[in-house]
């Protein structure tokens, strides 16, 4: 019997993927572990290992093949002791199309929702596809549920009050007057709709990676309540232990830079302010045990964001160290699944480039990222006098719902002085 090879979901939220290698070809034997093949996702390149012994029967996706969903059928294996049988060959998906022969989706945001049922008497049970899906995942029949929607079709909270045991509030009565058209979402318009004519640009193809980004901010921007919270903050000091810190490394060979020590700052100061360290969930309020800070990283085609893990228990060395090997694997795509996924807090630091100040989008679960700007010398005033000082300003965006603004406060204020005179981080 033959054995399906899908394409394997590599991350939570990946729909598709580039099959950008095969390590295989017909006839070879492989055995449960064996490297068969490479998917590039919009974060990363991945090796995709058998998980069953037998011979290649067939490829159906060729290596190169990009927009390949989950799921998808794209190899075949037969079993241990058998003949493979030559099988079809399938075409090579189209621009955002699955191949042709695709295995049943596996349970995903993505996946489609359970098909309308039909009642005894033939008739269609209309639900809207959040409340099948609901319906289907806590085992209920749609026709044993009454609708108390428009025209009696099954909402959300039917299916939930079904499955409570309550009854389902009652239909609003029909109104004589016709129902407005529910709003359609907005279409973008074409370039050439707003007046700039074809042939006066190029157009790059959005790829992977920026289609998550656009995708994933949007919701974030949209459906999260933010705010930001702004600070200066001295750092002559700072500058002046890292240029120690740096002459005592050196034989070792680390170099460690201003991110470090945020990163390093942030961590305890999170750990100081629990409350900030935390994540909003619809059954509660997530309160993590560690200080993993995600750090945004500039890679070809957009970002990425490796963690620190456990930043509060790392001396500044190892997190230097972790963090360039981090970096470079994250510009090589060669970063697993777990070193950008989750994270508790995110950093995002554009003072390299000279930016002064600046704010960011929260890289949701989590409840708040800090954006670093550039340190720059400044006019300050000092019992009465104007000095001159190198300030940073760095801007904390807070997701209401879960760090409120005098809790955003008070992890800035334990921030400072982490950042003002750095032996604090030892004591």
């Amino acid at each position: 019997m033959s054995i399906d090879i899908l394409m394997p979901a590599l991350s939570p939220t990946m729909e598709e993927g580039t099959l950008a290698k095969w390590h295989v070809k017909v006839g070879d034997t492989v055995k449960a572990g064996d490297v068969i093949a490479e998917i590039e996702t919009d974060k990363a390149t991945m090796e995709v290992e058998a998980v069953d012994e037998g011979v290649v029967e067939a490829i159906l996706v060729d290596a190169g093949t990009e927009n390949v969903k989950v799921n998808a059928l794209i190899a075949k294996l037969a079993g241990e002791g058998e003949s493979p049988a030559p099988a079809p060959k399938a075409e090579a998906p189209k621009a955002a199309e699955a191949p042709k022969s695709v295995a049943p989706a596996a349970p995903a945001p993505a996946a489609p929702a359970p098909a309308a049922p039909v009642a005894a008497d033939g008739s269609r049970v209309f639900a809207s596809p959040l409340a099948r899906r609901l319906a289907s995942a806590a085992g209920l029949d749609l026709k044993s549920i009454k609708g108390t929607g428009p025209h009696g079709r099954v909402i959300k909270s039917d299916v939930e009050a079904a499955k409570s045991g309550a009854p389902a509030a009652k239909a609003a009565p029909a109104s004589t007057a016709a129902a407005p058209a529910a709003a359609e979402p907005r279409k973008a318009l074409s370039l050439e709709q707003m007046g700039i004519p074809a042939g006066s640009y190029d157009l790059v193809p959005l790829d992977g990676m920026r289609k998550t980004i656009a995708r994933r901010l949007t919701d974030s921007f949209r459906d999260v309540p933010h705010f930001p919270l702004q600070i200066d903050l001295e750092i002559d000091a700072l500058l002046a232990a890292r240029a120690k810190i740096n002459g005592l490394l050196e034989k070792q060979g680390v170099k460690v830079s201003v991110n470090d020590i945020v990163i390093k700052a942030a961590a305890v100061a999170l750990k100081q302010v629990p409350e900030a360290n935390a994540s909003y969930t619809p059954e509660g309020i997530a309160m993590h045990h560690h200080a993993d800070i995600a750090v945004a990283v500039a890679i070809d085609g957009g970002l990425i964001t490796p963690i620190i893990r456990k930043a509060e228990t790392k001396g500044l060395a190892q997190i230097s160290a972790e963090m360039k090997d981090l970096a470079q694997r994250a510009k090589d795509k060669k970063l697993k699944p777990e070193e950008f996924q989750g994270g508790t807090f995110s950093i995002s630091n554009l003072g390299m480039f000279g930016i002064k100040s600046f704010a960011s989008i929260i890289n949701e679960p989590q409840g708040a990222i800090m954006s670093v700007g550039a340190g720059e010398q400044r006019p300050v005033v000092k019992n009465g006098e104007i000095k001159v000082a190198t300030v940073m300003t760095v801007t904390l965006t807070c997701d209401h719902r879960v760090v409120d603004g005098a809790v955003g406060a008070r992890f800035l204020a334990a921030f400072k002085p982490l950042i003002e005179e750095p032996l604090t981080l030892i004591v």
